[in-house]
């Protein structure tokens, strides 16, 4: 790692800075991939010039958003980047936001609608080309719970994942997976009236029947129309 040029950084603050920059551009511009594994801790001190109080710190804060992943006994390598702080600081926001008036579950929901909605095309596309017979046995296990009238949360969630899993987009379900779990916290606790286990069973069902129809705009508005009623749980 080299660091000609670069200036040293006065300061803890500038110095957790600069070591966590270097660390990202270390990686970035050799390509490493996760698990590759990098200098160890003797080395980062020497390279960079700092010592090895504020090498650690910045190490844990590149640990904690998963950049890198330090392995006790064995050394540190490249992680693999997850989302759990934005999933942490959700959560931590959209409890505060119980408190008050709402804005910031609102907010989640209708970003995550926003995705759902937005990816009509491609979900309508796939499914025409390839067919519906990863759907319908979910479907079927929801009107079986609901006909029990138990909740079904395992294959709500299975039923989404399963639209979008087949297009490849790895963040889309990261990012799904993370608002689904930050609405699923705060849930018992929205004003607004429950719905049934049957409500929640049928917009499934009218979604399917309108993904079957293959058309984007017909399933776009099923698709809407299941967020409405997920809104309800805020009172609105």
């Amino acid at each position: 790692m080299t660091t000609g040029g670069l200036s040293r950084a006065r300061g803890a603050a500038g110095n957790q800075s600069f070591i966590r920059d270097a660390m990202k551009s270390y990686i970035l511009e050799r390509g490493l991939k996760a698990g590759d594994p990098l200098p160890n801790e003797q080395e980062l001190m020497a390279q960079l010039g700092v010592g090895r109080h504020p090498l650690r710190e910045a190490m844990k804060a590149l640990q904690a958003v998963g950049i890198i992943e330090i392995r006790h006994g064995y050394g540190t390598y490249v992680g693999e980047v997850n989302l759990q702080s934005l999933e942490d600081g959700l959560a931590f926001r959209m409890s505060q936001s119980m408190a008050g008036d709402l804005r910031d579950v609102q907010n989640v929901l209708e970003v995550r609608q926003a995705i759902e909605v937005g990816l009509a095309d491609d979900v309508v596309a796939h499914f025409k080309q390839y067919g519906y017979d990863a759907l319908e046995p979910i479907v079927q296990r929801m009107e079986a719970k609901a006909a029990d009238g138990e909740y079904f949360p395992d294959e709500d969630w299975a039923f989404h994942q399963a639209l979008y899993e087949p297009l490849g987009n790895a963040l889309v379900i990261d990012l799904l997976s993370v608002f689904w779990r930050t609405f699923a916290q705060v849930d018992a606790r929205l004003p607004g009236a429950r719905y049934t286990p049957a409500d929640a069973a049928a917009w499934h069902r009218d979604l399917l029947n309108a993904l079957e129809s293959a058309n984007p705009d017909t399933y776009a508005h099923s698709m809407k129309s299941h967020f409405n009623g997920i809104h309800t749980r805020l009172g609105e």
